[in-house]
């Protein structure tokens, strides 16, 4: 099942649910759906495309998240967090750090990368194999740190 199909799906379940913060959230993806169809792309969405909306999606949560955590607006946190608890749903599982960080370290001694100059090399490949499975700040952070970064 395509996910336009499980949106409408889930879309129907919030409604006859009545759950508000499901219902908005669900309705955001298939904003992103929709002017994904109407951009003019002329082909169907792959799952590249799937995943770019719903990792779009879950980054504005997080970056929501933390603005509202250094504002102090606990309640909003508590709406962006359940937004994007939702979204992650329909996102692949997440990886751990230390499964992150096995792969960055095969990619490092594949490249040859030696210290943060090669970091754009390293994270370019990492992100390759990590997509849709690994958060790219995570992935950062542990590129910086076994290239002697941080």
């Amino acid at each position: 099942m395509n996910l336009e199909t499980k949106i409408n799906e889930e879309l129907k379940n919030a409604i006859k649910s009545g759950d508000k913060i499901r219902l908005e959230t669900i309705r955001s993806l298939r904003a992103g759906i929709i002017e994904f169809n109407k951009s003019g792309a002329g082909r169907e969405m792959n799952e590249a495309d799937e995943l770019k909306i719903l990792q779009l999606n879950a980054k504005r949560r997080r970056d929501a998240i933390a603005l509202y955590e250094q504002g102090g607006r606990t309640d909003l946190v508590e709406k962006e967090k359940a937004e994007l608890a939702i979204i992650e749903e329909f996102l692949p599982k997440q990886m751990s750090e230390v499964e992150v960080k096995e792969i960055i370290t095969n990619v490092i001694s594949e490249s040859g990368a030696t210290d943060l100059k090669d970091m754009g090399k390293v994270m370019g490949a990492s992100m390759k194999q990590l997509q849709g499975k690994a958060d790219g700040n995570l992935v950062q952070k542990i590129v910086k740190e076994l290239l002697g970064g941080e």
